[in-house]
Formats: structure tokens, C-alpha cells, sequence
């Protein structure tokens, strides 16, 4: 496996670095740094991050969902502002896809850009986000309404993390490592499905899978690092997920309403005859076991109905998702009319979550 990747962005080049034992730490503290560091990452790591943590330019934030709003987002720009940030500084966050969203959003827009580096935390981030270049913000209860493309000068990957994570966080996590299988084919996710049971207990496993899923998200970043086109794919079980997300008030963890966001897909894409049976049930197996325990939890349809127009791709009248289709479960671009025969294949697939 490689120790590091580099990823073509329009920023120029940037490095994902697979280090252990903080040894990106000395290095970055000597770069004026701003460091923007979750709570519970700094309470978990307290003694590890203690260089950071004694940094008079060190700012902790809760990773909420409120927090992720530009509301919230404005008075760590002022904290910032206080501490004289420049232009020749660097923001550093350390913590999971909130901080990295917030960071990310700071780091675009203050000073017309000021560069940052980022510690993924979470599994979720060091498989998923932690490429892309992308920042979503909160306005209100509008999820990821606000955003800007802007990558980091440099990313650290570091598994002592991973160690210090709850069951549902790792779930969150892999159900993105799923996602990212199911786009890149139909072998790729049945070899995952074989390897499930083993993820969490075999770091080098686990690894394996995080360097494959960012090795398969840099060919479609690089060829459409602004979401235009290509790209899209990896919104597959995101509208959906983003609702029941939104639909419990954030009682779903992400990456777990992602992989629910990919049954209710694949249901729907059944229902409607664009995708096999025969697939969707081959599916399923590997997607229920992520999502077990979470489908007790009431969804509420027209709670789910109201998320989905929320999203910024979807009008009253059409709906953009991302679909599997064919006999090798492809996934691509569909639209789909808003109309009663939709709402009732959703209903259908919301309900099937339960058996």
C-alpha cells in the first residue's frame, strides 16, 4: 500500500499522508499555525495532542450539527480574526467532517483564502471526506445549503484515531467505504461484503479498504473536481440519507443514513424496473448489516418528502437521484417526476427498511 497519494485539484497538487504516531505534528506547529480542534478528540487525546492543545491559537469546537452553521461559523472567524490571522498562516483542523467543513469554509472565505491542513479523526473522513475539496455549511435547517470547493494543502492520516471510536461512528464510516464499492462495481462490493465482519477488527484490513476507497473518489475528483458532471455518482444513498437525517433531527449518523440512503435507492430503483430484483437483494444483505439497530428508529415519510425538496439539486416537480441500474448495478444520474407513483414507491421503500 502507498504512504501517500497526490491529488490533482485546481489549487495545485496536495498530499494524504498514512502516518502514525502524530508525525505530522512537529512539522505543522512550525507553520503558524490556527488549529480548530473537536472537543472530543482533544479530551480523548489529550496527553497525544498536548503540543497542539497548549497552543495559544487553539480553538475547540463541539462537532454539532448547529455548529456546522454559518451562523456558528461566523464567531470562529471572528476568534480567528482576533488572533491576527494572515494570509501567509495556516489553519490546521483536527476532528471529523464538521471540523473539516467548518475549517474548510474559514479557510475559503477569510482573506480571500488562507491555506489549511487537515487530521481526519473519524473513519468517515479519512475514507471519504478528507478528499474532494468540498465545504457544505448549514443555514438554518437547511442542510449544506452554503459551500465552497477549496483543498487542503496537505491531509495526515492517522489510524491511533480509529482506536478511541464507538461501534456507530466505525459503522458511519464504513457504510462511505460501501458507497464508494458499490460505484466502482459490483465485484468490489461483494468483495467487501465477504471482508464486512473483519473491518473492525483487522486495522491492516481496515486500511486496505481506506486507501481503496480514496484511490477510487480520486479518478472522479480529478476528472470533475467542481460536481458537474461525473462526479455526481457519489451522491448515491445521499438525498435520501440527507432526509432521514434531517427527518430524525441528526438521530442517524451519517454514513449509517447513507447506507440506508442506498436500500431505499436500490428499492426504488426496483420499483420502477431499472434495476434487477435479483440486484437489489444481493445488495441488501451487506446493507442491512451496517444499518442494524438504526431502522428501529420511526422515519417519518412526510418528513422525508419535505427533506428531499430541501435539496439543492431538486425542484417541486423533479427530483435528481442517483440510481443503480442493469444487471451490474451501475449507478448514475436519474431524474424522477415528484408525482404520487414516486411517493409511493418511497413510502414502499421506507417501509421495507423495517422487515
Amino acid at each position: 500500500m502507498p504512504e501517500q497519494l497526490t491529488i490533482a485539484s485546481h489549487k495545485g497538487q496536495y498530499l494524504v499522508r498514512f502516518e502514525a504516531q502524530l508525525a505530522w505534528m512537529r512539522a505543522w506547529l512550525d507553520a503558524e499555525p490556527h488549529c480548530l480542534v473537536d472537543t472530543l478528540v482533544a479530551r480523548l487525546h489529550a496527553e497525544a495532542l498536548r503540543p497542539i492543545l497548549a497552543h495559544p491559537r487553539t480553538i475547540l469546537i463541539e462537532a454539532t450539527e448547529s455548529n456546522k452553521s454559518i451562523e456558528r461559523i461566523v464567531e470562529v472567524m471572528r476568534q480567528l480574526i482576533e488572533q491576527k490571522l494572515r494570509r501567509d498562516h495556516v489553519l490546521i483542523a483536527i476532528g471529523g467532517g464538521i471540523i473539516q467543513d467548518i475549517t474548510c469554509f474559514a479557510a475559503s472565505t477569510l482573506l480571500r483564502g488562507v491555506p489549511w491542513k487537515f487530521v481526519p479523526t473519524t473513519l468517515l473522513a479519512q475514507a471519504d471526506s478528507c478528499i474532494g475539496s468540498k465545504s457544505s455549511v448549514n443555514l438554518g435547517t437547511a442542510k449544506n445549503m452554503l459551500g465552497t470547493f477549496y483543498p487542503p494543502r496537505e491531509v495526515a492520516i492517522d489510524g491511533r484515531f480509529l482506536a478511541t471510536l464507538e461501534e456507530r461512528d466505525m459503522r458511519s464510516g464504513i457504510g462511505e467505504i460501501i458507497k464508494v464499492h458499490a460505484i466502482e462495481s459490483a465485484a468490489a462490493f461483494d468483495r467487501l461484503a465477504q471482508d464486512y465482519e473483519r473491518l473492525t477488527a483487522e486495522p491492516a484490513l481496515l486500511r486496505s479498504y481506506i486507501e481503496a476507497a480514496l484511490t477510487i473518489k480520486q479518478r472522479f475528483i480529478e476528472a470533475d473536481e467542481f460536481d458537474t458532471g461525473i462526479r455526481n455518482v457519489f451522491n448515491y444513498g445521499h438525498s435520501f440519507g440527507h432526509a432521514i437525517e434531517s427527518a430524525t433531527e441528526f438521530a442517524v449518523p451519517h454514513g449509517i443514513a447513507v447506507t440506508m440512503g442506498m436500500e431505499i435507492a436500490n428499492h426504488v430503483a426496483a420499483q420502477r424496473g431499472l434495476l434487477p430484483w435479483a440486484q437489489h437483494a444481493r445488495m441488501r444483505a451487506l446493507l442491512k448489516r451496517n444499518y442494524r439497530g438504526f431502522e428501529r428508529r420511526p422515519i417519518p415519510l412526510e418528513r422525508v418528502s419535505a427533506a428531499l425538496l430541501k435539496d439543492k439539486k431538486n425542484t417541486s416537480a423533479q427530483l435528481v437521484l442517483i440510481l443503480p441500474g442493469g444487471a451490474d448495478a451501475v449507478v448514475r444520474r436519474t431524474p424522477v417526476d415528484n408525482d404520487a407513483t414516486f411517493r409511493g414507491q418511497l413510502a414502499m421503500a421506507l417501509g421495507q427498511l423495517y422487515s
